[in-house]
């Protein structure tokens, strides 16, 4: 078969048929966006403007809030404003641009996930060489590795799946543009792209997944040793959710990417994309500042300050 593009829009699946639901759900997007955008985006500031924060680990929360915005920016607002005025066309180009960002994100996301494993292993396993270990140099070295590769990984698979032929339908059974579902709807031969996508999947989720694991048990039998208490429940009270959010993020991701979507739309096409699209970029600035003392008290010298310039 030549190697051609027939369709040149898609039709993306709705929460819902219904008028009233199309509109709740509108809301409730807009909601979860605005929240976990200014969430996010206060990190961000506060990280930067509190020299008391300019520390590898509030270095790589602040990369991860900025990771974060974009990634729920490229999913839930679109969708927010398809919701409300029921129209869910998508150009092929808008799908391919939405391809790319939703894979780059989510990359750079669990890649950040396991370096910030790493910072905390070294900071409660190796205190004295955390300095030297992690340096500046070498946390914006880390940075820019996950920016890079992950550029490399979502040109690869964006370009590599729209080189195919989409024609035996144009509905994408997704609330955005998502690789298993455009494989779904292509006439081409996709066993290579479904193979290379499984096992990419499977060797960065996995690997990553694993690494983190891995230096948290070894976090845990370090903390276990303390002889402080309350120095234990403060090492756990951190790392736990850290490791609960990871956990979602990526075993929902490996799910939705390794399981082929449906023959009919349902919201369990939906449901499991949301778990590693919208819940982690949402819960994070959560976690991350409603548990961390120090992130709590810039929060409140910024109020303060932005109160008495209003003055």
């Amino acid at each position: 078969m030549s190697n051609f593009t027939t369709a040149s829009e898609f039709l993306l699946m709705g929460f819902s048929d219904i008028r009233e639901l199309q509109i709740l759900y509108s809301f409730l997007l807009f909601l979860i966006y605005s929240a976990g955008l200014m969430g996010n985006l206060l990190i961000v500031m506060i990280t930067t403007f509190d020299r008391r924060l300019h520390t590898p680990m509030y270095f790589f929360l602040r990369n991860l809030a900025m990771v974060d915005a974009c990634y729920l920016s490229i999913t839930v607002p679109q969708a927010s404003v398809n919701s409300l005025v029921n129209n869910r066309i998508i150009s092929v180009t808008g799908c391919a641009t939405q391809v790319f960002l939703v894979i780059l994100m989510a990359y750079v996301e669990v890649t950040l996930l396991t370096v910030m494993a790493r910072d905390r292993y070294v900071a409660i396993c190796h205190p004295l060489h955390y300095t030297v270990i992690m340096s500046p140099r070498v946390c914006m070295q880390m940075t820019i590795t996950c920016l890079l590769t992950g550029l490399v990984y979502a040109g690869f698979h964006t370009g590599y799946t729209f080189r195919l032929s989409f024609c035996h339908s144009n509905m994408v059974h997704q609330f955005f543009c998502d690789i298993p579902s455009l494989l779904r709807i292509s006439c081409s031969d996709t066993f290579s792209n479904k193979l290379s996508l499984f096992v990419s999947v499977l060797v960065v989720g996995t690997g990553c997944y694993g690494f983190i694991t891995a230096s948290y048990v070894r976090i845990f039998s370090t903390v276990l040793k303390f002889p402080v208490k309350e120095d234990q429940k403060k090492a756990f009270s951190t790392c736990i959710p850290h490791i609960s959010v990871v956990s979602l993020f990526v075993i929902s991701g490996i799910y939705v990417y390794s399981q082929p979507p449906s023959d009919f739309e349902s919201l369990k096409d939906i449901i499991p994309s949301v778990f590693y699209t919208v819940i982690p970029p949402f819960l994070n600035p959560i976690i991350y500042s409603l548990r961390n003392k120090q992130i709590k008290g810039a929060m409140g010298i910024l109020m303060k300050r932005t109160i008495f310039i209003r003055k």
